[in-house]
């Protein structure tokens, strides 16, 4: 299904269902289940960046409340879960969103499954969507946690929350997802929740383990776009020009990656460039590679399942990206992740891992909010353009050289002045 379809659906259907769905819940009354959390149903649909960021806050609720969770998410992104340990393979529920009638079946389905789980407490960690928000609503668990809008106009989504968690654009993500687990953990009720501190520490993502056999998996499909590959000389760079079509503004030009390839390849004699991307993406990674044409800057897209992702990582030395799911994945490796911003905002999007993230902050940005649902009104993305290749190239040279610093952000000044 495409975007604004679903956008379209989830506004024009979804409000006038909020509002039935909220007569429904209130006729209900309290539904039945456990006095403590015990089996938390977790639901991010869309962003599979997501997952890593939420990660701190699923751990938590099986540390402080030795819960047992489970996980509701679009069938295109349940690769992303499979990075980490933290959810069972067998807990994961997925819907279909390939059309209107995949979607309204998967619903239904689900809306069964969801009670013969005894699921008693759902966690909504989507931002304001009415379809998740039916889905948490309508699910007949004791407890429902999810972002109210409280005294914010628009963004309706219905009165079907227990727990009213206040979302705040201000702190990172990962500390909102956070915040949703410390309101059941509250001694008792508040408005809104949650009133705590919640310290950067709270928000570290575990480093995954990778075999020596997996090392050896990614030495060998690399040698397959680059026969004279050697692990012991050559270092490996990555780029990802893509990201997601929720929002296409988050992108770097592609002609800014293919001159950034190009100095790189040519200041480094024993650096290997690869183009990451899903198979969908393969055809564009392979025009640019055709446009530098240059031996040692190769197309990678589609070579292997996300799942091989860990394991690239571990061996690549430093990947550029844009503010897409491949840098919030890196979080889970030590590699260097270097994340160009420009609609959205590092200090609440940023990577959890070894990251730099280069950011114009523009007055206008960032423009896309939970308010808006990210649909920004932008048709020109100045943001991303003040990015330059040179910039870039002087975030490499550090990871390269041996001179990086662990920076959290790095406004790029000298393009304001």
């Amino acid at each position: 299904m495409k975007l604004r379809t679903m956008r379209a659906v989830d506004y024009w259907i979804g409000i006038p269902l909020c509002f039935l769905g909220t007569l429904v819940v209130r006729l209900l009354g309290t539904p039945k289940g456990p006095e403590k959390p015990r089996r938390i149903l977790f639901v991010e649909l869309s962003e599979m960046g997501s997952t890593v960021i939420a990660n701190p806050a699923l751990q938590k609720a099986k540390d402080a409340l030795g819960a047992e969770i489970f996980f509701l998410i679009f069938e295109r992104n349940v690769e992303c879960l499979h990075l980490l340990p933290t959810v069972p393979e067998s807990n994961i529920v997925t819907i279909r969103e390939t059309s209107v009638i995949a979607l309204a079946i998967d619903s239904l389905r689900f809306l069964r499954w969801v009670r013969k789980a005894k699921i008693d407490t759902v966690v909504d960690m989507e931002l304001f969507s009415r379809y998740s928000g039916l889905l948490t609503g309508l699910s007949g668990a004791r407890r429902r946690v999810g972002f109210h809008r409280f005294h914010a106009e628009g963004l309706y989504r219905g009165e079907m929350l227990t727990h009213r968690v206040n979302y705040n654009g201000h702190i990172h993500m990962a500390k909102n997802f956070i915040c949703m687990i410390n309101a059941l953990l509250a001694p008792r009720p508040e408005v809104p929740y949650s009133k705590t501190f919640v310290s950067d520490e709270e928000i570290r993502v575990p480093i995954q383990p990778v075999s020596i056999g997996e090392m050896e998996f990614v030495h060998g499909l690399i040698r397959q776009v680059f026969p004279n590959y050697r692990p012991d000389y050559h270092r490996v760079v990555l780029i990802n020009p893509n990201s997601s079509e929720l929002l296409p503004q988050r992108r770097w030009d592609r002609e800014n990656y293919s001159t950034l390839a190009a100095m790189i390849v040519n200041e480094w004699d024993d650096v290997l460039v690869l183009i990451t991307g899903s198979p969908s993406e393969r055809e564009e990674a392979l025009r640019m590679q055709e446009k530098v044409a240059h031996p040692r800057f190769r197309s990678f897209a589609g070579m292997h399942k996300l799942t091989v992702i860990t394991a690239l990582y571990n061996v690549a030395e430093v990947l550029i990206s844009n503010d897409s799911g491949p840098a919030h994945f890196s979080a889970i490796t030590p590699i260097r992740s270097i994340v160009l911003f420009g609609p959205e905002t590092p200090h609440l999007y940023g990577s959890l891992g070894n990251t730099e993230s280069i950011w114009a902050e523009l007055s206008c940005s960032p423009c896309v909010t939970a308010a808006n649902q990210k649909n920004s009104a932008c048709n020109d993305a100045v943001c991303m353009r003040l990015i330059t290749p040179e910039r870039v190239l002087e975030s490499v040279r550090q990871v390269l050289n041996g001179t990086t610093a662990k920076l959290d952000l790095v406004p790029i000044a000298a393009l304001r002045s």
